[in-house]
């Protein structure tokens, strides 16, 4: 018995080795008990869960598996600062970690804190919606809601939020702590740039309201800055009127030079889509055939010759928002929208289908997934932004050398006007007004050893980045993910300064948001 104990002690070491970034603390049951204990006591409107919490130990990325201590369900906001002060009150006699969780979108880890408290956000439902429909319209929320909650509810008073991420059934706390992109950003930019006000509580469990005229310090900070200085728990966010309808378009390029010309110079008009999107196809057989139930083609007899079979092609993806009753006056401007692109001809795809369900897009692929068990897999994805002036040189040396398909996953690319987004933020970006955001958003097969097979694909990833670094690229990762303190100071670079203040000011301890793996909890354990 003594020997299968010692084995089994051995086993779990060798796990939280391969794991982890920095040593962490054997997980004993008397360390379990100690959080219990300190914990149980405390006044709150929700609940703590201390068993069947192994849901919080996993993510989308699926690929780190880090369990807490506890999961706190909490009711209202007094919920969460009143666990973190008490955790900042006990100073350096604990090493617990609180993380808050949204709907468990991360892709490595970022939401989980290894025996420590996660903050399942979307129990949090204070305050309810409410929105204002004066001349400048807005939402408050709890941070806990989804943005697809949001679009249902706005819709019926005729507004919408302006930006958007490509999937909706993320938190407003979770995409609001990374920037929140998407075909809009170009002109409205991300995600936090349409934020009025946001509730906090920091790393003290002290709440705080914020935005550009009161506590703008932590206001900026907390935008894009990863969970690091505190938990977002209420949100104002900026609404428009909505559209009804959308006319989407898809059409493909075979010349990387004309494809990006072409994005960029509708990113730049005046007058252009409401939307602006694109993706790489690469060796890929029978897409335009896939695309055929959902999309008409302008000119069927045509498109039959083109073959998409061992190239590398570019698909422009975009859209136009409009009423029914302005059909007529949206289809004029698309023809003339069209009239001054390069494209190939023969492959203009064209749907109309209602605002909702084009914001609401991925979802449906996500269900076909989620039917044929493709979904709960790991994503080891790669989110990179891209300076302009380098973009022609990575696309030169990625697609199609380092990359021979797109057969595991899309690979999205398109521009965004960096002179659209607000000054301030934590959200790290390249130094050119434009850049590209390119996301690889591949899905490994479970078990395989093959080129489906979560190593294959991070070996991809890892050519794309050491490319990156020895180019001289000037990249920036989007959803970034270092395992060091040094390299997290690179990707910094010059606002770490800045950073590393905001977390001394207001999360002291490094209590908070442990996955980033950006900064060490403050505790007994390190002073020994």
């Amino acid at each position: 018995m003594l020997l299968r104990f010692l084995i089994f002690i051995l086993g779990i070491c060798s796990i939280n080795r391969s794991n982890l970034c920095c040593n962490q603390p054997f997980a004993t049951p008397s360390s379990f008990l100690v959080v219990q204990s300190s914990l149980k006591p405390l006044k709150i409107e929700g609940y703590f869960s201390f068993k069947n919490i192994d849901h919080a130990a996993k993510d989308f990325g699926n690929r780190y598996h880090f369990r807490p201590s506890a999961v706190l369900y909490p009711k209202a906001v007094s919920d969460i600062s009143s666990t973190v002060k008490h955790i900042f009150d006990m100073g350096t006699t604990t090493d617990l970690t609180v993380a808050a969780r949204g709907h468990g979108h991360s892709l490595e880890g970022q939401a989980q804190a290894y025996q420590g408290v996660v903050i399942s956000m979307e129990s949090l439902r204070v305050p309810a919606m409410h929105f204002h429909t004066g001349d400048l319209p807005f939402v408050d929320v709890s941070a806990g809601q989804l943005w697809i909650n949001i679009l249902h509810e706005s819709l019926k008073l005729g507004l919408t939020p302006k930006s958007w991420t490509d999937y909706l059934h993320l938190t407003v706390g979770g995409t609001l702590s990374n920037a929140g992109i998407s075909g809009q950003a170009f002109k409205h930019g991300p995600q936090i740039n349409n934020v009025y006000q946001l509730e906090v509580v920091t790393g003290k469990g002290e709440v705080i309201t914020c935005s550009e005229e009161k506590n703008a310090d932590l206001f900026y900070g907390v935008l894009g800055g990863l969970g690091q200085f505190g938990i977002i728990t209420r949100a104002r966010i900026a609404l428009q009127p909505a559209p009804k309808k959308v006319k989407w378009i898809r059409v493909l390029y075979s010349d990387f030079s004309t494809f990006s010309n072409d994005q960029e110079h509708l990113i730049s008009s005046k007058d252009s889509f409401d939307y602006v999107e694109g993706f790489v196809i690469i060796n890929r057989t029978g897409m335009l055939n896939n695309w055929r139930s959902t999309f008409n083609l302008k000119d069927p007899l045509l498109a039959r010759k083109f073959s998409s079979e061992g190239k590398v092609l570019y698909c422009l993806e975009v859209a136009k928002y409009f009423n029914p009753e302005e059909t007529t006056n949206t289809d004029q401007n698309i023809v003339v929208l069209l009239s001054k692109l390069n494209y190939i001809e023969s492959t203009l795809f064209q749907s109309e289908v209602s605002y909702v369900e084009f914001l609401d897009r991925v979802h449906v692929s996500e269900m076909k997934l989620q039917e044929k068990g493709l979904w709960d897999v790991p994503h080891p994805w790669l989110n990179l932004l891209i300076p302009k002036s380098k973009i022609h040189y990575f696309a030169q040396e990625v697609f199609g050398k380092i990359l021979n398909d797109t057969s595991h996953g899309p690979i999205l690319i398109y521009p965004v006007n960096k002179s659209k987004w607000i000054k301030g933020t934590s959200m790290v970006t390249p130094q050119e007004d434009i850049m590209y955001l390119i996301a690889f958003l591949s899905s490994a097969i479970p078990s395989s050893t093959g080129k489906d097979g979560q190593e294959h694909i991070l070996n991809k990833n890892k050519k794309i980045l050491n490319f990156c670094e020895k180019a001289h690229i000037g990249m920036k990762q989007y959803l970034p993910h270092y395992t060091t303190q040094e390299d997290w100071k690179v990707h910094f670079g010059p606002q770490w300064e800045t950073f590393a203040r905001r977390k001394s000011t207001y999360d002291p301890m490094a209590i908070l948001a442990p996955g980033h793996r950006i900064f060490k909890r403050a505790s007994l354990l390190q002073q020994q």
